[in-house]
C-alpha cells in the first residue's frame, strides 16, 4: 500500500496473503488492512513489479475510442496478453532484436476484485477492485503476420503495467479520467476515458458472458490514435526512449526502452 513516499507492506504481518491477487481473493471488497504496524519502506528504494504480477487472464481491447468519423464497431476486437509480456513501473521495456517496429499504447487497466461470470452491465462495477495505467507495447510487424495479434502483443517485457492499483473508492467514476501518453516528454496521445466506444461495465458484462473473470484478472480497455504506427511517418521506439502513460487520479507509468540482449 502506497502512502505518499512510503510503501506499507501488506505481506509483513503473519498470515497475510503473499501478493495483491491473493489479497483481493481473500479481502475484496473491504481492502483496508487490519493491522496498523505494517512494515514501511521508502518508495524510492523499491523496485515495483506490475500491480498484479501473476494475473490469470489479461484481456485487451483493440482501438476503443470515438474519434473523427470512424464508424464504431458492433463488437470489440479482443485478444490476450500473458503476464511475462509486461514489466512494472521503472522496469525496462525490451526492444526485440528481430524488429524495429516496437510501439506504445497508453491504456486504462481494470483490475477485477471477485469472481464474475455472466454479469449484467448494471452490476458490473461491483466487481472492479481498482485501476492502473498500462502501456500495451506492440511489435507491429509481428502483430501483422496474420489476422491474429498474439505474436506482436506478447514479446517478453514489451509492455508495462503500473505504477500501482488505485482502489475504486478513490475513483468512483472512471469515465471522468483523462489519459495521456508521452514519448521523451512529448505528448503523443491524449483523450478522455468517456470517449470509449465500449465502456468498462459493457466490457465486463461482455467478457464475463463467455469467460469467468477471477480476482486479479485484468481488462486493458483500449487506446486512442497517436501511437507510433498511426503517425505519418510512423514513429517507433528505440533504446533510450522514455515512455510515460499518465492517467489523472492514478499516476504516471514510466519506462525506458533498452535492447533485448538475450540470445
Amino acid at each position: 500500500m502506497v502512502d505518499g513516499e512510503i510503501i506499507l507492506r501488506l505481506d509483513s504481518v503473519p498470515g497475510a496473503p503473499p501478493d495483491l491477487k491473493a489479497y483481493l481473493d481473500s479481502r475484496f471488497p473491504d481492502l483496508t488492512p487490519d493491522e496498523c504496524d505494517l512494515e514501511a519502506l521508502p518508495l524510492a528504494e523499491v523496485s515495483l513489479l506490475p500491480p498484479i504480477p501473476n494475473p490469470g487472464k489479461i484481456f485487451c481491447v483493440a482501438t476503443n475510442f470515438h474519434e473523427d468519423d470512424k464508424p464504431a464497431p458492433q463488437f470489440p476486437l479482443l485478444f490476450m496478453r500473458h503476464a511475462q509480456a509486461q514489466t512494472g513501473h521503472g522496469g525496462a521495456i525490451l526492444k526485440p532484436a528481430v524488429s524495429d517496429k516496437l510501439d506504445f499504447e497508453g491504456e486504462l487497466a481494470v483490475i477485477i476484485g471477485r469472481r464474475a461470470h455472466k454479469i449484467v452491465r448494471g452490476e458490473a462495477m461491483a466487481y472492479v477492485a481498482g485501476y492502473a495505467c498500462f502501456n500495451e507495447g506492440s511489435v507491429r510487424d509481428w502483430q501483422k503476420h496474420s489476422s491474429q495479434f498474439t505474436p506482436g502483443k506478447n514479446f517478453y517485457h514489451s509492455g508495462a503495467f503500473g505504477p500501482w492499483m488505485v482502489c475504486t473508492r478513490e475513483i468512483p467514476d472512471p469515465a471522468r479520467l483523462l489519459l495521456e501518453s508521452r514519448v521523451n516528454g512529448v505528448s503523443r496521445q491524449s483523450i478522455a476515458i468517456d470517449r470509449m466506444i465500449f465502456d468498462i461495465p459493457w466490457l465486463i458484462s461482455y467478457i464475463s458472458t463467455f469467460a469467468p473473470l477471477d480476482p486479479g484478472d485484468v481488462i486493458v480497455s483500449g487506446t486512442p490514435s497517436g501511437f507510433g504506427a498511426s503517425r505519418n511517418p510512423p514513429e517507433f521506439l528505440f533504446p533510450g526512449d522514455e515512455v510515460e502513460i499518465e492517467i489523472q487520479g492514478i499516476g504516471t507509468l514510466r519506462n525506458t526502452v533498452i535492447s533485448d540482449q538475450s540470445s
